[in-house]
């Protein structure tokens, strides 16, 4: 039994140069209120990122990330590797900050202030004073290969790269001394790390920026993926008012869009010509859209001119306007219940924080030692942290919080002098008399504390730090 088969036929596509040339997205400039808030969040925050490590306060770098010391310096305050617990508490902090702002505007952050924003923003404008406006890098980019093309190209790739080591170089500098790094710039005499992470976060800023620019919100972005879950109904984002807007069609300036049929928008394409990440808002909330508004400025330009409201894009809750859900601000107030709590308990750790620590080391290499009149001994090592910008000189002693009349005393006392945010180690002795280790002989410890009370002018802060007396 034959069987007839149709052939569907394959015919080239019309336009599909114009396709391939279109997938290196080249976004058209625009002004309007959005356009002037993202660059008002690039000079705030890169101001910040660039500025913050020549900062000095009382003759030291103001905010400094010495990893090699263990040391993170913030202004007149100085965190040991213990207080990375805070680090937890503003990193959690941060994460429900970033939660509560898409559940209330979308992706505002990527469209704001996320640094993939904010450097191919300047990236771009490097690309615009270099290259020209959109259509002229379009030709640029359909043009062969001349001098002129050369010029421009490489142009725009050395200023690229001198932002790009910049950035690197800023980078360093919160995690070891900026002004030490400058002086080896000229001479080349960089540590091998510090060089290693120059160039690493310069090649990184370079590829993201200036190469990958929005292919890394479309495709490498987890945040666009999953923000969706983040969404109710209450929720604003970039919409595009169909029944407003539709059928679009152009039109004579000034002339009134139902009395012949069609809806305000013009397509003017406008908006998909700013756009970073190249999507048509008409069609709908999409994954890669940042919610930077440059749509919004570019179709409020348009109905300007033509006469029309603004608004046909706009930020727009998802649901109707009419419609207020029950649970429209259910998971706002959780997650501002969150914020008060982790920013309140990160507040109180921070002001709780022991400027003065102290940590008892036992003597390893003798546990403990029978004295000649029959006492015991123990030796430990005392390291103490001055977790202040000014030396402190304290007084070491020892004593014992015995639960039945034990008592201790030390060999001797010790004064001991602690540089800004640096520690001293010293060593004490404590004995028991021979009566009291007679009776302590079926025990294995007896709980003791040790204690360093600050003296001239330290304000009498004390240490303590639990630790055990091997009685036998």
């Amino acid at each position: 039994m034959s069987r007839t088969y149709s052939v569907i036929p394959i015919v080239p596509a019309a336009g599909l140069a114009g396709i391939e040339a279109s997938r290196n997205i080249q976004p058209r400039a625009v002004s309007g209120v959005f356009a002037r808030w993202r660059w008002a969040m690039v000079w705030a925050t890169q101001l910040l990122f660039y500025g913050m490590p020549w900062l000095n306060w009382h003759g030291r770098q103001a905010v400094l990330f010495d990893l090699e010391g263990r040391r993170f310096y913030i202004f007149g305050t100085v965190l040991f590797p213990q207080d990375l617990v805070l680090l937890t508490g503003v990193l959690v902090f941060s994460a429900l900050l970033l939660f509560a702002a898409t559940a209330l505007y979308g992706r505002v952050w990527c469209g704001f202030a996320c640094p993939q924003t904010v450097y191919t923003e300047i990236f771009s404008w490097v690309e615009h004073r270099t290259e020209g406006d959109r259509l002229a890098r379009m030709r640029l980019d359909d043009a062969p290969w001349s001098t002129e093309k050369f010029l421009r190209r490489g142009t725009k790739h050395l200023a690229w790269v001198g932002i790009a080591l910049l950035t690197g170089f800023s980078l360093v500098g919160w995690f070891a001394p900026v002004r030490a790094l400058a002086a080896a710039v000229p001479a080349f005499t960089f540590g091998p790390w510090e060089g290693f992470w120059t160039f690493f976060y310069a090649a990184a800023t370079y590829l993201h920026a200036g190469v990958l620019k929005e292919k890394i919100c479309q495709h490498a972005c987890p945040y666009g993926r999953f923000q969706g879950s983040m969404l109710d109904t209450a929720s604003r984002v970039i919409t595009y008012d169909i029944a407003r807007g539709e059928p679009r069609g152009s039109r004579t300036r000034g002339s009134d869009a139902r009395s012949i049929g069609q809806g305000d928008c013009v397509d003017c394409t406008l908006c998909v010509q700013v756009c970073p990440v190249g999507i048509d808002i008409r069609k709908g909330l999409q994954a890669e859209c940042i919610s930077c508004g440059l749509c919004i400025d570019a179709c409020n330009g348009i109905m300007d001119k033509m006469k029309a409201p603004r608004g046909l894009i706009r930020f727009q809750a998802l649901s109707s306007a009419g419609e207020r859900p029950v649970h429209r601000r259910g998971r706002v107030l959780a997650y501002g219940a969150g914020l008060a709590l982790v920013g309140l308990g990160v507040i109180v750790a921070f002001l709780a924080r022991p400027e003065l620590r102290l940590n008892v080391i036992r003597d390893r290499s003798v546990m403990s030692r029978q004295l000649p009149d029959g006492g015991i001994e123990n030796v430990y090592r005392l390291r103490v942290m001055n977790a202040s910008l000014v030396p402190r000189r304290l007084e070491v002693q020892a004593f014992v919080e015995g639960t039945d009349g034990t008592s201790l005393r030390a060999e001797q006392s010790a004064a001991v002098d602690v540089e800004p945010a640096g520690t001293s180690t010293s060593v004490v002795s404590l004995r028991m008399d021979a009566t009291q280790a007679q009776r302590y002989a079926g025990l294995v410890a007896v709980p003791i504390r040790v204690e360093v009370v600050g003296s001239s002018g330290s304000g009498g802060d004390k240490a303590t730090s639990a630790s055990t007396f091997i009685a036998r």
